[in-house]
């Protein structure tokens, strides 16, 4: 290594999490190599800030040439895998595209990692959508897994993939079972993002109403910048392990619209319509997050509680808006 700095490469840099992880890994001096799918409308919003501080690397979760030599190319001591297809509702459409994405993909890039380099450590982003229907509540890493959606079933695959290279090769490999986590470079599509968006454009007269799916459904909503440290702290440890991350609280989407609405000083009864075609086909359950073994082993906590993570999401929301005219759509492309 030239610049004797450690280096990470994170696939889904273009993100919400990559972003955040990216900046994070920056400040502890890693050189920082992002892989970066070639598409027809580049992107870089989310990374603006910092593009000039890394290394993009094209490579596509589709093609193993691309991927070994993404690895080959950035020479990394930790690779991060956040590349998906990662929006549930969009894997009920297309549902075999998001199994060769979220699953399959894993495996190529898995496999990249095992010919190059096996020493190197390696983060699988799982997620809370593995669990889905589940009587145990709170969850956690033994939990069982009923999925409720191609994405969910996709990411199962995911999972255990990854611990099968691990117990098969040997190699240092962790899953973060992940609950729901946000923050103002969310996709558009995604209910909270949807939510700080609507509230801010009703505030400044550019929108009427807000049109919802299920507004009983209930999740354990974090801070990305928050998630991301735990998931280096995952590959920092002496042994590879899977982890449950979450806050342990859970809001329905109508605790969501009665924090943002409230937080301009609005009531979201008068604004918030309910519309059945943003519910899902099979809705998951009550999930909340046991982290207590990530408090324990990593010693990681989140730091930003729900109020405070609605609150900085309207704000950013209101002040791009303001500072736009209301034309821009923000960062990303409804409904969880």
């Amino acid at each position: 290594m030239v610049s004797g700095k450690k280096r990470a490469l994170i696939t889904g840099v273009l993100g919400q999490d990559g972003s955040y992880l990216a900046e994070f890994l920056l400040s502890k001096g890693y050189e920082v190599f992002g892989m970066v799918r070639r598409s027809s409308v580049e992107r870089y919003d989310r990374i603006a800030h910092i593009k000039d501080k890394l290394t993009l690397l094209q490579g596509d979760l589709l093609d193993q040439y691309s991927l070994t030599q993404a690895v080959k190319d950035s020479d990394p001591a930790e690779v991060y895998n956040l590349a998906a297809q990662s929006f549930v509702p969009t894997s009920w459409n297309q549902p075999v595209l998001t199994g060769e994405f979220t699953a399959l993909g894993v495996t190529r890039l898995l496999e990249a990692v095992r010919q190059v380099n096996p020493e190197i450590r390696f983060y699988q982003a799982s997620s809370s959508e593995m669990i889905g229907k589940s009587e145990q509540v709170p969850q956690n890493e033994k939990t069982p897994f009923h999925p409720r959606s191609p994405y969910g079933v996709a990411k199962v695959y995911a999972y255990w993939i990854t611990v099968n290279y691990r117990e098969s090769y040997g190699m240092f490999n962790c899953n973060g079972i992940l609950f729901n986590h946000e923050s103002q470079r969310r996709g558009m599509e995604f209910v909270t993002r949807k939510v700080s968006d609507g509230v801010a454009r009703i505030k400044l007269g550019l929108a009427k109403e807000l049109k919802l799916g299920n507004l009983d459904a209930k999740r354990d909503w974090g801070f990305a910048g928050d998630y991301v440290t735990a998931m280096y702290l995952m590959l920092q440890q002496p042994e590879p392990d899977d982890f449950v991350i979450g806050t342990g609280v859970a809001h329905s989407v109508k605790e969501l619209c009665e924090t943002a609405f409230s937080h301009v000083g609005l009531d979201w009864k008068k604004f918030v319509r309910v519309d059945k075609k943003f519910f899902r086909p099979a809705e998951v359950d009550h999930l909340i997050a046991d982290a207590s073994k990530a408090r324990k082993v990593l010693g990681w906590k989140p730091k930003v509680n729900f109020e405070k993570l609605v609150h900085m999401m309207v704000d950013a929301d209101l002040e791009r808006l303001k500072a736009n005219g209301g034309r821009g759509s923000g960062v990303g492309a409804v409904n969880i």
